[in-house]
């Protein structure tokens, strides 16, 4: 990929200290291994939201993952179609709501800022209840774009265009630059009959989506969204119990527990390391995802160990995306399964559903499943 494509998905806010924070907090946790049990054969399937899933990992929402492959959202999609699992599409995609339910008809979630104007808003959920997503995924922690300093770096605009600074990065990319002007022009695929992008000229990512995201959104907006969509609601974005319970309160199905991969408020902590809370706070009313630094199948296994049902990668399918097209998105999600499969083996845990923390060592040193047990003890009593 041309390098400002490459910032775009692997850079993230700021310092990037929550980029990192997503992956040191994997190796905070070490197993606990049990011998002598019979792993002859594994079970790594799950339901989410009552859809069966063949591994619980799902392919999370991203913006403009068009320009890493033509049709690249629509490559994904019937990439996790085939190996039965979820993919979720962003508001922000090159693919059309329409283009990606045509062409993958399987389960599909859709994602959903809640803008500005909310006639916008409505016609996009519409949209996506006629084309048939199963779920609407509304991300929560996107008040204003974070500062991704790549970006503004780079100067990336949507379409991508030739400018001094990249003129020589883009003729060393000439297999992209051939396969992207081969394509229809790449842009934000689900407004192109708004009046945002009915001039031709290029948008700054950064631009563009500051204008639209609405900064007094709460949670009477939950509601107002409740009353426009019939499915299952979940939100995506969580990084506090307190948040955690106000969801549950409002009928929410799912959490995903997200600092948005370290690309919005920098200085949160990893993902997994708030997993534990929010599965406590939840109580079992909602079902948990954690999206966040997930790079291999033993990280898939840990989360799951403490309390998710499942795990949304995004960089990782990007990566597969940019390198094989809808192939390389397959060979991402069967390298992950392998991984989990062979994770569960040397673990001496026989189905993903019969994980927990007793499974795990915490970042103390201690067990898991005790450190969380005091910890609920110790609110009881408080």
């Amino acid at each position: 990929m041309p390098r400002f494509l490459f910032d775009f998905v692997e850079g993230g806010a700021d310092d990037e200290v929550t980029v990192h924070a997503n992956r040191r907090a994997f190796g905070d946790y070490s197993f606990r291994a049990r011998t002598l049990v019979d792993v002859s054969t594994r079970d790594l399937s799950t339901t989410l939201l009552g859809q069966p899933l063949a591994l619980p990992v799902i392919l999370g929402p991203v913006g403009l993952a068009g320009l890493l492959a033509p049709r690249g959202e629509v490559l994904a999609a019937e990439a996790a179609a085939r190996k039965e699992t979820v993919f979720v599409l962003s508001t922000m995609s090159v693919c059309t709501i329409e283009e990606v339910a045509a062409a993958a008809p399987a389960s599909r979630w859709f994602q959903l800022y809640i803008w500005k104007d909310r006639e916008v808003t409505r016609s996009l959920v519409e949209r996506a209840r006629a084309a048939g997503y199963s779920a609407l995924c509304l991300t929560v922690d996107v008040p204003d774009m974070g500062n991704r300093e790549r970006d503004v770096r780079n100067g990336f605009v949507v379409p991508p265009r030739p400018t001094p600074s990249n003129v020589l990065d883009l003729l060393l990319h000439l297999g992209w630059v051939m396969r992207m002007t081969r394509s229809p022009r790449a842009t934000f695929g689900n407004f192109l009959d708004t009046k945002a992008l009915s001039r031709r000229d290029a948008v700054s990512v950064a631009g563009y989506t500051s204008r639209q995201f609405d900064q007094s959104v709460t949670w009477a907006d939950v509601e107002w969204l409740r009353g426009l969509w019939p499915g299952p609601l979940v939100l995506k974005g969580i990084t506090t119990a307190e948040d955690a319970r106000r969801a549950v309160q409002h009928g929410v199905e799912a959490i995903v527990v997200s600092n948005h991969g370290g690309r919005q408020l920098d200085g949160l902590p990893g993902a997994l390391d708030v997993l534990p809370e929010i599965v406590e706070a939840v109580e079992g009313r909602a079902e948990i995802v954690l999206d966040g630094g997930v790079r291999r199948g033993s990280d898939v296994v840990k989360a799951l160990a403490l309390g998710a049902r499942a795990c949304m990668i995004g960089r990782p399918f990007l990566y597969g995306l940019a390198a094989g097209g809808q192939s390389g998105v397959e060979l991402v999600l069967e390298l992950l399964r392998k991984e989990i499969d062979r994770t569960l083996l040397l673990l001496g845990c026989p189905r993903v559903a019969q994980l927990d923390a007793s499974y795990l060592r915490g970042p103390e040193g201690a067990h898991a499943g005790s450190e969380i047990q005091r910890a609920a003890l110790k609110r009881l009593a408080g």
